[in-house]
């Protein structure tokens, strides 16, 4: 896998708006189920490829690929209850951040976000890489 360490402004603003969106959808749209339990999952996975991007060219492909990866191995130590192991208490950040329930909507969500950010990738490639400019 060719990677190449980049510095990338745009992404890395898209990165912060995501995360804002992420902590209003867990801090004032907890209440809103649908959501809080879904919409948030489906968003963190595309929060990680902005992450990546924002110091990182690589290939998209793979990027996406590895986030999904990376997303069910969060998932399934959440069922080993990595977080508590660790020594985190609940209600800590870290204990949020980790998770801690395991559960196959989640993974389902990971991967909807993944392909959404696929259809994405493919369908504007240009866009994409005016982004990496």
């Amino acid at each position: 896998m060719e990677m190449k360490l980049q510095f990338n402004l745009k992404y890395l603003l898209l990165t912060i708006f995501l995360l804002l969106v992420e902590v209003l959808i867990a801090t004032k749209l907890a209440d809103v189920f649908f959501v809080r339990a879904y919409l948030g999952d489906v968003i963190v996975v595309m929060l990680l490829y902005t992450f990546v991007k924002s110091f990182v060219k690589m290939n998209n492909e793979k990027l996406i690929l590895g986030i999904f990866i990376f997303s069910c191995l969060v998932e399934f130590a959440q069922y080993f209850t990595i977080a508590e192991k660790l020594g985190f208490r609940p209600g800590s950040l870290m204990y949020i951040v980790i998770g801690n329930s395991f559960s196959w909507v989640d993974i389902l969500c990971y991967a909807a976000g993944c392909l959404l950010l696929f259809l994405f990738v493919k369908a504007n490639p240009k866009k994409t890489e005016e982004l990496s400019l």
